[in-house]
């Protein structure tokens, strides 16, 4: 059920409600300070996060895309109390602004993740670089701790060596050993189910976030390893629930989409990455009523044949590739440019790949692309799309 008597006037007593300095326990925070306008019977239904000492409820904010503090302030207000940055999200400035407007919030009211990202084969700087990247994420956020540390975007080219090493499940636990880090985790956008059984054998992962959405190939595989995750004492949460959207511009139903991941009781939350109100006041109807109807499956099923703009990264592309491109990464700058509308996005992922000139990308194919998607993505026409930002001074991005 949508909040059909929301309007600006509530907008701004929501957006004001965090500067009232009001403190509370954790299980009345959420419903005491939300405006009549937004508040129900029902409060957010809560998960426990593997064998971590967190208990989520089932909406989190995916912070990556936000930039006004007034949503987060939002969905703080309305009950929402675990928030996902990283370190590279806005160049830095995704972490400042969290910083900024948690400094002056109880720190037991709400939980925060952040990301960072390291190539592999590791440097022989890692360790120095990795643990200098983790403090700027903290001073940044104004924070001593984050509660769950993430190695970020684990890339399926390196198997699962990314995950098992020992010099990085080491310094893991250094992490947690010098009080900067609660919790450690992973993220992954592909290789699931291997993925998982790694981090189960590493020990050091209490939390695994991974793209999980009703267009999932594999599913059964994946949903199998997550059962065993859960039975290792690790802890599961959904991004890219809302796979892109659909290709074309179209939108997609998002509370039909974050109802699907819900029914999975070994998802404890979802961190949609809304970035204006009315999306997080469609996040919220759907959580205050997860329970997917009849309409909602049969609105899911109706996209069984259609394009959409995230890449489920089989990984087929990369062996048929002669140049060897990263195609699945590059399917995501192209989901980020033209799902998300997030130009500078798109140009921060390509960046960090490190492609040749774009001019020069597919150019020893001559047109004659030899990638056959299994999703029948045109996977030239989107190089072709969204490489050109790579020549584009980020001041023109938005």
């Amino acid at each position: 059920m949508r909040h059909k008597n929301f309007n600006r006037r509530d907008f701004f007593r929501l957006s004001a409600a965090a500067g009232a300095g009001v403190v509370l326990t954790s299980g009345t925070r959420a419903q005491a300070m939300v405006p009549e306008a937004m508040q129900s019977d029902e409060a957010f239904p809560l998960r426990k996060l593997g064998s971590t000492e967190l208990e989520l409820p089932i909406l989190s904010m995916g912070v990556m895309r936000a930039d006004n503090p007034n949503v987060v302030r939002a969905a703080y207000n309305s009950g929402i109390t675990h928030f996902d940055t990283a370190h590279g999200y806005q160049n830095g400035r995704n972490e400042e602004m969290l910083g900024n407007f948690f400094k002056d919030k109880p720190r037991t009211s709400f939980t925060i993740a952040t990301k960072g990202k390291f190539e592999y084969p590791l440097k022989d700087s890692f360790e120095k670089d990795f643990t200098a990247m983790l403090d700027l994420s903290l001073k940044r956020l104004q924070m001593d701790y984050v509660d769950i540390f993430y190695t970020h975007a684990l890339d399926s080219r390196n198997g699962t060596d990314d995950v098992s090493n020992d010099r990085i499940v080491g310094l893991l636990e250094q992490f947690i050993a010098d009080g900067k880090v609660k919790y450690v985790g992973l993220s992954t956008h592909a290789m699931k189910p291997e993925q998982i059984d790694a981090a189960i054998a590493a020990g050091v992962y209490k939390v695994i976030l991974l793209s999980y959405n009703f267009k999932l190939p594999k599913l059964q595989e994946t949903n199998e390893a997550i059962e065993r995750g859960v039975k290792a004492g690790i802890g599961f949460v959904a991004m890219k629930s809302m796979t892109g959207g659909v290709a074309g511009g179209a939108s997609v139903n998002g509370q039909a989409c974050l109802k699907w991941v819900w029914q999975n009781p070994n998802i404890t939350t979802a961190i949609p990455g809304f970035d204006n109100f009315d999306k997080l006041e469609d996040c919220l109807a759907a959580a205050k009523a997860p329970t997917l109807s009849a309409e909602e499956q049969l609105y899911l099923a109706s996209l069984d044949s259609k394009e959409m703009l995230f890449c489920q990264r089989c990984g087929k592309c990369e062996q048929e590739c002669p140049e060897g491109l990263p195609v699945p990464e590059i399917m995501r700058a192209y989901m980020y440019a033209y799902g998300y509308r997030n130009a500078g996005l798109s140009k921060e992922l390509l960046s960090e790949l490190r492609l040749a000139d774009a001019a020069s990308i597919c150019s020893s194919c001559k047109g004659d692309c030899r990638v056959k998607c299994t999703l029948d993505y045109n996977v030239a026409e989107r190089i072709a799309a969204v490489t050109p930002t790579l020549g584009v001074p980020d001041f023109l991005l938005s």
